[in-house]
């Protein structure tokens, strides 16, 4: 009996391009074209999350857009027997490249589309992040430095590549880094040499640290709130 023998081809892997919607809450100022601020949110986190804490942080006038990220999946419910939730976050470690390319278009087009609109003033746009967003608007701000007239970080690190990197560029934009004392995440042994790091590419950094774990406590806020008043100003 004979046996019939067949060729096996290797697999390849291969990519198909989808369109996929991001979503953001928007809040106008009472006055327009007015300073921007856009903040995004950290790992498991949601657009409506971050713009309750960022009408926290804004000082009047300012008009806010909080964007949510795309990589979405589920959380826990609340209580036993409860509905499960959803979370959203920035990045994933496949293709991570990828994640940061989407990252940054999707911050070009808002900002284009609210400049457009009539809705935020191009000379005063402010951009946030909490946690893993922000190495990511870090990332942002130093690739393309003349969008933003100030970048904020809290509770989170800045680009791995950082010193390997040819893309990142001087920036005019102030940069402002909050940090936690009792941050498991990010604890003061980790983001000890930010501030002389950023200052390598950057004129104005203001790095802070606050009795705070990876959080956004009140005495950032107040800080925040200043900080924006003063740049959105000069």
């Amino acid at each position: 009996m004979q046996t019939e023998t067949t060729t096996q081809h290797p697999a390849t892997e291969r990519s198909l391009s989808a369109e996929i919607k991001l979503y953001y809450d928007l809040q106008l100022a009472k006055a327009a074209p007015a300073p921007l601020l856009i903040a995004l949110h950290g790992y498991g986190a949601s657009k409506r999350q971050m713009m309750r804490e960022a009408k926290l942080i804004v000082p009047e006038g300012f008009a806010i857009a909080s964007l949510q990220g795309p990589h979405q999946h589920l959380r826990d419910p609340k209580e036993p027997g409860g509905p499960l939730r959803f979370g959203f976050g920035w990045l994933t470690n496949f293709r991570p490249e990828e994640s940061v390319a989407f990252h940054h278009r999707a911050l070009l087009d808002l900002i284009d589309s609210l400049i457009a609109e009539g809705i935020a003033d191009a000379a005063r746009i402010f951009l946030l992040g909490f946690s893993q967003s922000c190495a990511l608007n870090y990332k942002f701000a130093f690739t393309h430095p003349d969008r933003l007239r100030g970048a904020i970080g809290i509770c989170g690190g800045i680009p791995g590549d950082w010193d390997a990197s040819d893309r990142y560029q001087q920036t005019k934009a102030s940069i402002f880094h909050l940090s936690g004392e009792r941050d498991e995440f990010y604890p003061p042994a980790r983001t000890k040499d930010y501030a002389a790091q950023l200052r390598t590419r950057a004129s104005e950094v203001d790095n802070r640290s606050y009795d705070a774990g990876h959080e956004i406590v009140q005495a950032m806020r107040d800080d925040l709130r200043l900080w924006l008043e003063d740049k959105a100003g000069a």
